[in-house]
């Protein structure tokens, strides 16, 4: 190649970017007066624009410290109640009796076990599903509150208690 042909080469690529450079200064200048008039009308002139960003912007949630109030938005925002399920028998045998009562673990009297259940229903139904709510440690071992699982109600470990009796045979 030739000096001419490098200048000449050198000369046709630079109009091409002058021209690309005008045509991105061109849309930017056409793209900023858009926006800043659309903006600019909504921002200044339409309630109805700035009650729906006021709406998506909103806070979800509230982090309140202790003896601090609760602003008007928190105090209107109520959580829903949780709904309450009773588990049957089988279910909370399964999830925490299982553990110990499967195996005679600390004292505990194994599901099907009769001999073993006797002592303890001959003390009265009563007390039996005190000891298996409220914990209990005797002479035969340890029984910790409801299983080991405080997310017990009272009725899933009166059904479990229901399940092992049956299962052995009371």
């Amino acid at each position: 190649m030739s000096v001419e042909q490098d200048k000449r080469f050198f000369d046709v690529f630079m109009v091409v970017l002058a021209i690309l450079v005008a045509i991105s200064v061109a849309i930017y200048v056409v793209a900023a007066g858009i926006s800043d008039n659309t903006q600019a009308r909504y921002i200044a002139e339409d309630e109805a624009y700035q009650q729906q960003v006021a709406a998506r912007i909103m806070p979800v949630g509230q982090v309140i410290m202790p003896g601090e109030k609760a602003n008007a938005v928190a105090q209107a925002v109520v959580a829903p109640e949780p709904v309450a399920v009773t588990l049957t028998g089988a279910q909370v045998y399964n999830n925490a009796c299982g553990a110990c009562h499967t195996g005679g673990v600390a004292g505990a009297p194994k599901l099907g076990d009769a001999g073993a259940w006797e002592p303890r229903i001959a003390q009265g139904l009563e007390t039996l599903r005190d000891h298996a709510v409220n914990g209990y440690q005797g002479n035969a071992g340890y029984m910790p509150a409801k299983g080991g699982n405080p997310s017990l109600s009272d009725d899933d470990v009166y059904n479990a208690i229901d399940y092992m009796l049956e299962e052995s045979g009371q």
